[in-house]
């Protein structure tokens, strides 16, 4: 199906920059950009690229504490201005900054605010109508919390948009998050409010950062069941992540009925991904892009706000996954055996350390065994699906 999506970019979102050394390069989202503009995607006549414009104060307070924010300011001055008033150490440690996740850099402020933007832009292009889809790549920082920094992320954008949606209008929103790391900042935004799902499949967090995300967390008082958690063994490959997702994602979304979704595509999933253990391929990401798609459609009306997230195979995975993502979402999605073009292979060897990778596949077949034909209850994948089931449909007026 051929959609109309916003596209919300320009270079200046990779000046959310932790440094050389740091896992999150923005490298990742400028050949991100290249890739998709070599195939043609932003180009096609259903795709709107806009620059983004930064969130204003108001608005980052619909997630963030005023004095978070002024810390927030300052250390980006002290970074980068000399004689700038100094910011205490104990100060930014209170607030998750000047950690080896979340060190401070010159106009932190101003960078991490042009990401909150550029999501509020495509959310707002999505909700008014003047685009079917919204997609923020650079975003999808999901861990900050209201007054701290957390897991690189300085301001939530996620949670942003999501509130500004819900102070315009929207009484349902659902967030899908398929980050290998649990989407804890979105969740606590939302704990105790039942206008929004939230819904994450993740690693388990006994293996991984941040150590929530366990079936039992299941939303706040008077909001029960509105927080959904499907936490899966490091390991898990195509067949079990797919099925996981398709086990509890669609039910869940048929029975809210939200007026928009909004998703996270974190593709640090990849089994090659160094900070995570999942054993993911980009086919099975293109393959849950592609349901996402089809069920902002069947459930939302079409409207879907779409963001990156995590990714730290910068070269080899990020740009392939999120141009994938990309081309389904303006409707002409790439096939997956396709050749990386010529000039973004030649782009990527003037920028990176590495050669590029040459095909838009790893050679899987994104198929997976659907849990309502039968489970294994002596499987660890179903295992955590039957948990969350357990957990969260009875809630919501559905029987696993």
């Amino acid at each position: 199906m051929s959609c109309t999506l916003h596209v919300s970019w320009d270079d200046r979102l990779t000046d959310y920059d932790f440094g050389p050394q740091h896992p999150l390069g923005p490298i990742r989202v400028k050949l991100t950009m290249e890739l998709a503009r070599a195939f043609g995607v932003l180009s096609q006549d259903e795709v709107t690229v806009r620059p983004a414009v930064p969130a204003t104060e108001a608005e980052l307070q619909l997630a963030h504490d005023p004095g978070y924010i002024a810390v927030v300011k300052a250390a980006g001055a002290m970074a980068a201005e000399p004689g700038a008033a100094p910011v205490d150490a104990a100060t930014l440690l209170r607030h998750g900054l000047g950690t080896d996740d979340d060190p401070v850099f010159g106009h932190m402020h101003e960078a991490s605010a042009l990401v909150a933007g550029a999501t509020l832009a495509a959310a707002q292009a999505t909700w008014s109508g003047a685009a079917q889809h919204g997609a923020s790549i650079a975003g999808g920082l999901h861990h900050a919390m209201r007054g701290n920094a957390s897991g690189f992320c300085i301001y939530n954008d996620p949670a942003i948009a999501i509130a500004w949606l819900l102070r315009h209008g929207a009484e349902r929103v659902a967030y899908v998050d398929i980050d290998v790391h649990h989407g804890d900042g979105v969740q606590a935004a939302f704990w105790n409010d039942p206008r929004v799902l939230t819904i994450s499949i993740h690693q388990h967090p006994a293996t991984l950062f941040p150590g929530t995300g366990r079936p039992a967390e299941t939303g706040g008082a008077g909001a029960e069941g509105s927080a959904v958690n499907v936490a899966l063994p490091a390991g898990t490959r195509d067949a079990g992540w797919l099925r996981a997702l398709h086990a509890v994602v669609p039910p869940l979304l048929r029975q809210f009925r939200p007026q928009i979704l909004v998703s996270q595509h974190g593709c640090d999933t990849h089994w090659s991904d160094p900070l995570a253990n999942l054993e993911v391929t980009v086919d099975a990401q293109r393959a849950a892009h592609m349901a996402l798609h089809r069920l902002a459609h069947e459930v939302a009306d079409g409207r879907w706000l779409l963001t990156g997230g995590g990714g730290y195979q910068l070269v080899q995975v990020v740009p392939r996954t999120w141009t994938h993502l990309l081309a389904e979402a303006c409707g002409h999605p790439i096939p997956p055996g396709s050749p990386t073009p010529a000039a973004w292979r030649e782009y990527v060897g003037w920028v990176a350390a590495e050669p590029a990778p040459e095909l838009m596949t790893d050679g899987a077949d994104g198929a997976y065994p659907d849990f309502e034909a039968g489970y294994d209850p002596a499987d660890p994948v179903d295992q955590a699906i039957i948990a969350t089931r357990d957990a969260v449909f009875p809630l919501r007026g559905l029987f696993p």
